[in-house]
């Protein structure tokens, strides 16, 4: 029997020294996972082309929702949520949600980024092109 458990201990410990040797190494934690603050939060896909009023209202939008909806609409970590999100589409949030949300401002119930104050100085005509703008933006990711 003692010939039998050298021979067994040796064959352990080259098993025990090859898995050590051979297993692979794990991967680096992140040191977080959240991106940047003022970073996108979505990727958003362009269309291919705009149509007037959209392109009409990327101009408005620019000049007065991307601060904190981002380029595109596809958010600011720290500053606003992505347009071009589920949460957004047609049916749960209606194009009359976007142009309350321009008058009244919102109360934050979807996300964690605050109350959105009123947009002053946005006609509903700003408003709407807005909204095919964003709409046009949604179906080009999916979203309809």
């Amino acid at each position: 029997m003692k010939k039998f458990i050298l021979p067994l201990v040796g064959a352990a410990a080259l098993a025990a020294g090859a898995y050590v040797a051979l297993k692979p190494e794990p991967a680096p934690l992140a040191l977080s996972s959240k991106p940047a603050e003022g970073a996108p939060i979505v990727d958003v896909v362009l269309p291919d082309a705009l149509s007037a009023n959209a392109q009409i209202g990327k101009r408005a939008f620019d000049a007065v929702c991307a601060e904190c909806h981002g380029e595109n609409a596809a958010g600011r970590e720290a500053f606003g949520p992505p347009l071009v999100h589920i949460i957004y589409e047609p049916s749960h949030h209606g194009d009359m949600s976007f142009v309350m949300a321009a008058q009244r401002g919102v109360q934050a119930h979807h996300w964690r980024f605050g109350n959105m104050p009123p947009q002053e100085g946005v006609t509903p005509a700003d408003v709407k092109a807005i909204i095919t703008y964003v709409r046009e933006l949604q179906r080009a990711n999916g979203i309809n």
